[in-house]
């Protein structure tokens, strides 16, 4: 059964007011992307305390018609997330390091999703790192207005 933790684990997240945060299922997302996703719960859960900021799995995530529609961030390479392939050619670029990191998000965040990766683990921290600093503001402001 796939993964789901949330802001507040005595009651169901609300699909209505969920922002989500999707890891890859693979062993090696789970053992590795998920505490980084975990991580990057916590600080969009303080920008966004009248949501509830999701983490799960990308199995999970893309088999919920009414989720996909919400404020995403996918954390973890195509290599070991669906969601990250299958965003890979759909957005644009916003901040790289060649052969080493990638933030993937229109700025705009007329759509607020976004997707974060390395080509190892420590890059894919390194990308959410990035994103915190540089476009997690714009993120949740967009994030609230949906």
């Amino acid at each position: 059964m796939a993964k789901l933790t949330h802001t507040n684990p005595q009651t169901p997240p609300d699909h209505d007011r969920a922002v989500l945060i999707v890891t890859g299922s693979t062993l090696a997302a789970e053992a590795l992307d998920r505490p980084t996703a975990n991580a990057l719960r916590t600080t969009l859960a303080a920008a966004l305390p009248d949501h509830d900021v999701v983490v799960c799995s990308d199995i999970w995530y893309l088999n919920q018609d009414d989720l996909r529609a919400r404020p995403t961030i996918g954390v973890g390479s195509p290599q070991v997330s669906a969601l990250a392939a299958y965003l890979a050619d759909r957005l644009p670029s916003a901040f790289a390091i060649d052969d080493v990191l990638m933030i993937q998000a229109d700025l705009d965040f007329d759509e607020p999703v976004a997707s974060c990766w390395g080509v190892t683990h420590e890059a894919t921290s390194r990308a959410v790192a990035e994103f915190q600093e540089r476009y997690l503001k714009a993120f949740a402001k967009a994030a609230s207005r949906v």
